[in-house]
């Protein structure tokens, strides 16, 4: 039986898609999960996966064509099935264009000759020495700064334009000048800034999370000693392998722990039910130059914290196009999320909810600070951890909870390689 290879939903933001390579050719066999296609959204390129088996009969759109989502664009099936007659796709930002020519005036307009503006006098030029450094003379740097003068603004009649004595006693500041205190007025760029298309994408999942989901948030300030004591004992265990635990590593194995013994929280809202997953599918906040994506770690819970390492560094370098494409299932299959600033130095944050995700932990950098131990004051290292929930799926108390069995993990850390 025919079937058709429609273009996919690479997210709930996602109207449009690019065919931006096909993987197989026509006559290829295709079983299902086979990667077919490499499709670009408005974040990243996604390898698209089949959902159904038979032969590749017929490409319908090619590479480089826009397209929306749900249109048709390949079919697979057997030898002798019939191929539908399909329109060839047009691209979605495609507009008609109209071909009539302007209408031209019956009676032509007389146009007046436009005025001349008027063009300000520039601003003198300071001749510059070679190192960057105005032409004056001593005693002329010394009245300009006495009298609060930026020498830099000062015309000088002196040989090869160096500004002179009788240069700065006979300078007269223009209004904007003096008005700024003697400095050189500073000009900022208020140009308006064209968004990309994928900053329109996050502003829409963003602005989509905010009004469905009513956000609360819960923050626990986990003591990070012990942590940051075991990270460092392992790396050193396994440098010879070639593996490193990073801090976040960590904090996504903690994460997984608490979503193990919560599973409500692993969930998806809908109406009258909390959809259940049975994988937890952990989403990362990777920032790139272009916005920020949150690509998920596929069935984590069966991952050690090593695996774990290993898998989210392969998919930041495929989030940025370092040997090869981010995975259908990664992109849309996510059950819960991650947002980590502290390499920026934040302190603490609260992330907006990835849909139709039920929460986000977010967290801070790890940083020293007065610790009570055993009833004295010392030096230790915490990090603020704060988890944006969604009240449908469940209450403060039940956030708390969670938050409290992740901090107990990074806090035990031997519970990491459990």
């Amino acid at each position: 039986m025919i079937s058709e290879v429609t273009m996919p939903s690479m997210g709930a933001d996602m109207t449009e898609g690019t065919i931006a390579k096909w993987l197989m050719a026509e006559g290829d066999a295709v079983k299902r999960g086979d990667k077919l296609a490499e499709i670009e959204t408005d974040k990243t390129v996604v390898e698209m996966e089949a959902y159904s088996e038979g032969l590749l009969r017929r490409i319908v759109v090619a590479e480089g064509t826009l397209v929306q989502v749900g249109a048709v664009i390949a079919f697979i099936g057997d030898p002798d099935d019939e191929i539908p007659e399909v329109a060839d796709a047009t691209p979605a930002a495609e507009s008609p264009k109209s071909e009539a020519p302007a209408p031209t005036p019956a009676v032509p307009a007389s146009t007046p000759a436009p005025a001349q503006p008027t063009t300000p006098t520039p601003a003198p030029t300071p001749v510059v020495a070679r190192g960057g450094r105005v032409k004056a003379s001593p005693i002329a740097r010394k009245i300009a700064e006495e009298k609060g003068i930026d020498i830099a603004s000062v015309p000088g009649t002196g040989p090869g334009g160096r500004i002179t004595k009788s240069d700065v006693e006979n300078f007269t500041p223009s209004p904007v000048f003096a008005a700024s205190g003697g400095r050189a007025p500073v000009v900022v760029d208020g140009s308006d800034i064209t968004l990309s298309s994928m900053r329109q994408a996050i502003a829409r999942v963003t602005v989509r999370s905010k009004t469905d989901s009513p956000h609360y948030y819960v923050t626990h300030e986990v003591n990070m000693g012990p942590a940051m004591t075991f990270r460092a004992q392992l790396n050193e265990a396994i440098v010879d392998d070639g593996d490193r635990v990073s801090v976040n590593d960590m904090i996504l194995k903690a994460v997984t722990t608490a979503l193990l013994k919560y599973p409500k929280w692993n969930t998806t809202f809908d109406g009258d039910k909390l959809v259940g997953h049975s994988d937890i599918n952990l989403g990362v906040a990777i920032a790139l130059e272009e916005g920020l994506i949150v690509p998920a770690v596929i069935s984590i819970q069966n991952m050690s914290l090593i695996e774990i390492s290993r898998a989210v560094r392969d998919m930041g370098k495929r989030a940025r196009g370092e040997g090869g494409s981010l995975s259908q299932a990664e992109m849309t299959q996510g059950t819960f999320g991650t947002s980590n600033l502290g390499m920026f130095g934040t302190s603490s944050f609260s992330a907006i909810i990835v849909p139709p995700n039920a929460g986000i932990i977010s967290v801070g950098a790890v940083k020293e600070k007065p610790i009570v131990k055993n009833g004295a004051i010392v030096v230790g290292q915490t990090m603020n951890a704060t988890i944006s929930a969604d009240h449908r799926v469940g209450d403060g108390a039940e956030a708390a909870m969670l938050m409290s069995e992740f901090q107990k993990t990074l806090e035990n850390p031997a519970r990491l390689m459990l």
